[in-house]
């Protein structure tokens, strides 16, 4: 290997076994991504220098020469350097380290995401890379998340509100729709690498950055949320357990309308003050660093299994006999009259209350019980520490998704024959009461989950915003961006901003549907991800999880939508309004950005569906659309980075019907395809960036060939498929052709238009290219018409296409009409009239006669008469030149490259006939906005320089003129 191939010093990389070391490959060098782009027949340092430099260097100094070592090393370094040069794959295995090839530990670095530096690194993982398994990586995560607040303070308080029956439907409604979004998860999860963002990286890469980060930044605010929620169930059990610790007393003494003994409730300004404290305590912890949150949070889930174990025995151990009011043991009594709902109004405190603002419905317990069930996000989230994500996150997910669902389910029976109804609706910690050996140990575990639950939160919210704002998507978000290996403290700070303004209302019951609907958003948008993506089936698609169906897809997503309803309407269409504005923020503010989502996949097999539908017939009149060929080839120079004319596209557009319809905009190369293969791509890339700055819908292609002409034939052959295919090519009138003294633009320029003849091709011929308006120009007058032949109502509907512009629409249509007697021109007239109104077109309708031409006189005659006289020199000296030569050479005559028939009268004919279509148009249309005609072709074996002398004669001293010529079909129909 060349020392020039090498590069970097020896404290830039990483240390592997063998002592070799590898450098972070740079950020535009994405060897794992551009593996496609290395040539396949160059040598492995040829490979290196002309795409990626990987620095490599063994451990210590160079050598006395200034020479790096070979990096393969010992004796087999050489043969290993030569035996697959054939291929070129030396190269990757010096990028990749592939141990298949080279029987070494090294191990392959996952995807990038966009524009993200990879480091490959070789050898063991190093102690800070530790990886985790299912249990510690995504089981214990999972069920530490769900397994939370509700399940303590509220799991009873639902099931006296609710019944047992209701709660067995709520638990299986909200387990089912978990169940099946962890079955989506699991499948796009499991279809390649996860990077950093949890869903919002699994939804943008599916369903696109649009809905990817409106939908991420709804589940930052609901774990934003969440963190709030988890403070106040930890600060309303701590006041529990310790009354005097309140600065403030509530007691409510009613229950159902009836007096019973005075209930003291909390304080809702001691949640606030407490939660406020803890608040701040957890961000300064979180601000500690991630690596302490990690090692601290197993240790949060040990006082939750002690606790639901606790809870369990306490349930079989309570006596009928129980001292404490309301505890029946195991009673089928107490499970019969538990077995019905008694929804009721209750205060803010959920005691019941005949007077209470608060009406209590399933609706209103799904929201408040959904919570309950979320976490299982956890898993993905921690993506980076799992050893096997494609086998971990599934069976993890899934298994906590389970287990919790089936101790939901148990708990119902067991708490709704433990206790009476009233007991279940007022004692809102009945956890602790009945818990074995005594309560203290419930409220510790409680303030110990869910603490390590609003940790989590907290730690987990900063990271996705922060992972939003690194894909460079929202410039909004630039402030939050951060390094790899650096702490986002200041999402950090906003989140914790969040966080204590939700803890400021103070009321867990109105932040939980809030929380739910956030989450609930973010569900539907992973179903419909898997849904999206198993639907279409894409080559890409191929999840090592196999249980998944794109019918449980988009059941999951409906449910999530329907508990959304069920829940509330206002808090849905609320969350569904924000995330629409996020949406439209980030497609009209945001960065486009391709990530191979699911909607190009979808949009790309839509497109060749309609593309098999529209077979290869004619289209009918009433369906067709211009499909303009744009040859950008200009006759002459054009300034350097400028890859056609400025208004060729503002031409485009006029050929649009408010701009909807496909522009092709084509440029020939002259030159060898292997030699000036890059040319044309920067080229191709200059001339798109072309086309979006000027609003044009359109694509941009090059093509290199021999010449032109070779290169022109090959595009009106193929450019195009089915009936996509470019209907219309559209030329800019070689306007310099004399004035440079351009001999070959005659034959290419006549060439183009047979060539376009033979291809069935209509043909547009733009003059005065430079002084055509843009958008913001608006032009009066009229758009005048030369109707000489029938062009299947081509002329007619682009000229309707041009009132369709702002530039044009105060414009009118007239209509000029040839005849060749007098008596003809009423008759001709009329036709034309009733020819336009069935076609609901309005315009003017002119006929001038053939007699009428030889009635000029003044200024304008002198002038025409003149060019008409230099024409007939300028030819008639160019027919002298070509029986000149074809009597000195003793060939028949020649010009162009073969064989002509020149008949001197009728060139003459030619020129008198063009002079005199010319004086009528300046007669007539000197102050129009455009002038139409219809476009002559060129005689047979007729010399391309008699021809262009013609196109001169006819364009004279008009300002925008476009020559037009059909095909043989109608684009235009008189019937509906």
């Amino acid at each position: 290997m060349n020392t020039d191939d090498l590069e970097g010093g020896e404290d830039d990389g990483y240390h592997a076994q063998g002592n070799r070391k590898y450098s972070p490959v740079g950020a535009q060098d994405r060897a794992v991504l551009e593996m496609a782009s290395m040539d396949p027949g160059s040598s492995a340092t040829a490979s290196q220098s002309s795409i990626r430099k990987v620095r490599a260097r063994t451990q210590g100094s160079m050598d006395s020469d200034g020479k790096a070592p070979d990096v393969a090393g010992g004796d087999n370094g050489p043969h290993r350097e030569h035996k697959l040069e054939l291929f070129g794959f030396d190269s990757l295995v010096n990028i990749l380290g592939l141990k298949s090839m080279t029987q070494e530990q090294v191990l392959a670095p996952s995807s990038p995401r966009d524009n993200e530096v990879v480091s490959i690194t070789g050898g063991d993982p190093t102690s800070s890379d530790v990886k985790m398994g299912t249990m510690m990586g995504v089981f214990v995560p999972c069920l530490q998340s769900i397994l939370g607040i509700i399940y303590y303070i509220r799991f009873s308080w639902i099931i006296g509100m609710g019944g047992i029956a209701d709660s067995l439907l709520l638990v299986s409604l909200c387990g089912l729709c978990t169940f099946l979004t962890g079955l989506s998860l699991s499948a796009i999860a499991t279809n390649g690498a996860m990077k950093g963002g949890g869903p919002y990286y699994l939804i943008g890469r599916a369903l696109g950055p649009e809905v990817g980060v409106s939908i991420g930044l709804c589940f930052f605010l609901g774990n934003a949320v969440a963190a709030a929620l988890y403070v106040l169930g930890a600060v309303e059990t701590f006041l529990k357990a310790l009354p005097s610790a309140g600065f403030f007393t509530e007691t409510s003494t009613k229950v159902n309308g009836s007096v019973s003994k005075p209930i003291q409730t909390i304080s809702t300004h001691d949640l606030q003050i407490y939660g406020l404290v803890v608040t701040v305590i957890l961000c300064i912890i979180v601000f500690g660093g991630v690596k302490m949150i990690n090692r601290v949070a197993p240790v949060f889930l040990i006082p939750v299994l002690l606790s639901v174990l606790c809870i369990v025995i306490g349930i079989f151990m309570a006596k009928k006999d129980d001292p404490d009011t309301g505890i029946t043991g195991l009673s089928a009594d107490s499970f019969k009259d538990n077995w019905d709902s008694m929804y009721q109004n209750t205060n803010s405190d959920g005691i019941p209350d005949r007077d209470g603002k608060v009406y209590w419905n399933f609706n209103a317990l799904v929201g408040l019980f959904f919570p309950a069930v979320t976490g299982i996000m956890a898993g993905s989230n921690r993506s980076a520490s799992l050893k096997d994500t494609q086998r971990s996150i599934p069976v993890g997910t899934l298994s906590a998704t389970l287990v919790t669902t089936l101790l939901y389910l148990v708990s119902v029976f067991l708490f709704g024959a433990v206790a009476n109804r009233e007991k279940l609706l007022t004692d809102r910690l009945l956890t602790a009461t009945i818990a074995w050996p005594f309560p203290v140990v419930i409220r510790v575990g409680i303030i110990l989950s869910t603490l390590g639950a609003a940790l989590q939160s907290l730690t987990g919210a900063p990271r996705l915003l922060a992972a939003i704002a690194n894909d460079d998507i929202l410039p909004v978000l630039n402030c939050f961006r951060v390094a790899d290996t650096s702490e986002p403290h200041i999402a950090t700070l906003f989140t914790t901003v969040i966080c204590m303004g939700c803890v400021v209302i103070g009321n867990l019951d109105l932040i939980t549907p809030t929380v739910t609907m956030f989450f609930l958003l973010c569900y539907s948008g992973v179903n419909l991800s898997c849904f999206l993506l198993d639907l279409l089936d894409a080559p890409s698609w191929r999840p090592r999880w196999k249980f998944h169906h794109w019918l449980l897809s988009l059941l999951g997503a409906l449910l999530c939508v329907v508990i959304m309803f069920l829940i509330s309407w206002l808090f849905t269409v609320v969350s569904l309004a924000l995330a629409s504005l996020i949406y439209y923020y980030v497609s009209i503010k945001g960065k486009a950005g391709d990530w191979g989502d699911g909607f190009k996949s979808a949009y790309f097999q839509l497109a060749l569906r309609s593309l098999r539908s529209l077979g290869a017939k004619q289209v009918h009149p009433k369906n067709w659309y211009p499909i303009p060929l744009i040859f950008c080839r200009p006759w002459g120079k054009l300034p350097e980075n400028v890859p056609c004319h400025p208004k060729l596209a503002d031409f485009a557009n006029c050929m649009k019907k408010k701009g909807r319809g496909m522009s092709i905009f084509v440029n020939i190369l002259d030159g060898d395809y292997h030699e000036c293969a890059e040319d044309a791509k920067e080229a191709c890339k200059q001339l798109d960036t072309y086309i979006n700055y000027k609003n044009c819908e359109g694509v941009a292609e090059i093509v290199v060939a021999t010449n032109m002409t070779e290169g022109f034939r090959g595009i009106v052959q193929t450019m195009g498929l089915g009936n996509l295919k470019p209907n219309i090519v559209v030329v800019r009138y070689p306007e310099i052709w004399r004035r440079e003294n351009l001999k070959e633009i005659p034959t290419r320029f006549v060439g183009i238009i047979n060539d376009c003849i033979v291809a069935n091709k209509a043909v547009v011929i733009v003059k005065g290219l430079d002084e055509w308006p843009n958008e913001y120009q608006r032009q009066y007058g009229s758009i005048d018409l030369y109707w000489i032949v029938r062009d299947g109502g081509l002329m007619l509907l682009l000229s309707q296409l041009l009132l369709t512009k702002e530039s044009f629409e105060s414009c009118k249509i007239q209509v000029f009409c040839i005849a060749e007697e007098d008596s003809d021109a009423e008759s001709l007239k009329a036709d034309v009239k009733k020819f336009l109104y069935d076609l609901r077109l309005q315009a003017e309708v002119i006929v001038i006669t053939i007699k009428s031409w030889d009635v000029e006189g003044g200024s304008q005659q002198d002038d025409s008469i003149e060019a008409f006289n230099d024409a007939r020199k300028r030819v008639a000296s160019y027919l002298a030149e070509l029986k000149e030569a074809a009597k000195r050479e003793g060939t028949p005559l020649m010009a162009d490259g073969k064989a002509v028939v020149v008949d001197e009268q009728q060139v003459e004919k030619f020129l008198y006939t063009t002079l005199k279509l010319n004086t009528t148009i300046l007669r007539y249309s000197r102050m129009a906005a455009v002038v139409l005609v219809s476009l002559p072709p060129p005689p047979i074996n007729h010399p391309a320089y008699c021809y262009m002398e013609y196109m001169d004669l006819l364009v004279g001293n008009v300002q925008r003129l476009l020559m037009v010529r059909g095909y043989r079909r109608d684009v235009v129909t008189l019937f509906t």
